[in-house]
């Protein structure tokens, strides 16, 4: 089965039978719930949704089918189009909505889509809203509207503008310091809307840009995870035109990854470490990121005196601690930056301006501040499920198998050893376990990961 439904939306893959895979019947059942919750939640007479969409080949489909059933349910649509996950998150708000939802698969490949519900402060529902939404769909507990009281549409599409006039305007952001050092960048944009939204951030920014992949037209020209083995073509360019860097987003442009000047990749995990680095020299406090990101947030955040805590892989648990804790700056290690001066949601825009202050003011290249962080190696693997296998015995099994080492069981199993970590879990947003290890050298992080593997596959008996 390839439908998919958690606190990360209703995700799946497009075509074959309803139930089963994202189909129209699908959309159309999830809008619904969702619009019949809403009404619930806001308690209000007359509701408005914000919905936007990536430039995936199904977003039209889609888009049209849950527009439409909000009208159908009496609520009112303000239609972005083509837009950001970021993008309809600062929207909710401004424009005074009862909630958004956005339609993209993030970082998966194109036969897939779906539906990330927001609620109307533009940030991610917490996992009992999302309960309650799948109950009401699992009921069919829909009362559509009658004729007289259907919901109207709204198009707008100045909001990828208006995304960057509010990125522009943040205090540690400085367009003209950016400006003097005359970058020259690389994007690649996966043709999806961040091909659209970073060159004009850069350009309003006075840096020149080189264009990869830009056109949004949802043949994605690799693989839209922004990791390494996908990422060839980007980190030749920016060697080629000897570019100070590269930036790479995902399909609906909440995943930030940058190549060094050298062709190298800087890491997704230190995406948020420099980024984070910047913030704290400015205005220090404490950091969050999920347990499965990098320990050198850890170590720069104590750098500057602050206070690191580790939540729950998912946005809205990263969310919530850095509310818990008044985190100023936060994210996952995916290169989500999450930067609460503007609002609580992963924004690669955010992160690309943040960046761009950063470097305009140190005199050194990417790969040198990339050089100057503490040295982690991340491996990141993953198992695929079948309906034979027991996740939860096998987390167990592993679990009891490192009793004697700090284990954390709040998602997943996490056990950190004295110099190194292994975080498995299971996806949120794929039918697979996730096993991601931590070292101080690739070689020994890629041991470790061979070895839990092997382990996992013992206990599984697979």
């Amino acid at each position: 089965m390839t439908l998919i439904k958690s606190i990360s939306g209703i995700r799946g893959t497009i075509g074959g039978k309803p139930g089963d895979n994202l189909t129209p019947v699908d959309a159309v059942k999830f809008a619904s719930a969702y619009g019949t919750w809403l009404k619930g939640y806001a308690n209000k007479e007359k509701l408005t949704v914000v919905i936007g969409r990536d430039a995936r080949i199904s977003g039209p489909m889609i888009h049209n089918l849950v527009v439409n059933t909000l009208i159908g349910l009496g609520i009112d649509v303000v239609d972005l189009g083509l837009s950001t996950t970021p993008t309809v998150e600062v929207a909710v708000p401004l424009e005074q909505a009862d909630g958004g939802i956005i339609l993209t698969a993030s970082h998966n490949p194109k036969q897939w889509n779906a539906l990330k519900l927001l609620n109307e402060k533009g940030e991610f529902l917490s996992g009992a809203e999302g309960a309650k939404i799948l109950e009401i769909a699992e009921k069919e507990a829909f009362n559509f509207a009658d004729v007289d009281s259907l919901g109207e549409v709204t198009s707008n599409d100045a909001f990828m503008d208006i995304h960057i006039d509010e990125v522009l305007e943040l205090p540690l952001v400085d367009a003209d310091l950016v400006k003097k050092a005359g970058f020259k960048v690389v994007v690649d944009g996966v043709n999806s809307s961040g091909g659209i939204i970073i060159p004009k951030l850069l350009e309003q920014m006075g840096v020149e840009v080189v264009k990869l992949y830009c056109e949004p037209n949802g043949h994605f020209p690799h693989n839209p995870e922004p990791l390494k083995e996908h990422l060839g073509d980007i980190c030749e360019l920016v060697v080629k035109e000897k570019a100070h860097f590269g930036i790479v987003v995902d399909p609906d442009v909440d995943r930030l990854a940058f190549i060094s000047d050298d062709g190298e990749m800087f890491g997704e995990e230190y995406t948020l470490v420099a980024v984070a680095d910047y913030v704290l020299s400015k205005t220090p406090g404490n950091t969050v990121s999920n347990m499965s990101s990098s320990r050198a947030l850890r170590d720069i955040t104590q750098k500057h005196g602050g206070s690191y805590q580790a939540s729950a892989v998912g946005e809205v648990n990263v969310v919530e601690l850095m509310k818990k804790t008044n985190a100023i700056i936060g994210g996952e290690g995916n290169g989500g930056i999450i930067y609460p001066e503007l609002h609580y949601g992963r924004d690669s825009l955010v992160g690309v301006a943040l960046f761009l202050t950063y470097l305009a003011g140190q005199n050194m290249t990417v790969s040198q501040l990339r050089a100057s962080y503490p040295q982690y190696y991340m491996s990141k693997n993953k198992i695929e499920l079948t309906p034979q296998i027991d996740v939860d015995a096998i987390l167990e099994g592993m679990a009891d198998k490192y009793k004697n080492e700090e284990i954390s069981t709040i998602d997943g199993v996490k056990i950190d050893f004295a110099e190194e970590w292994v975080h498995l879990r299971k996806s949120n947003t794929e039918p697979i376990i996730r096993i991601y290890t931590e070292a101080q050298t690739q070689e020994k992080a890629d041991a470790l990961a061979v070895r839990i593997i092997d382990e996992i596959k013992a206990v599984a008996g697979i």
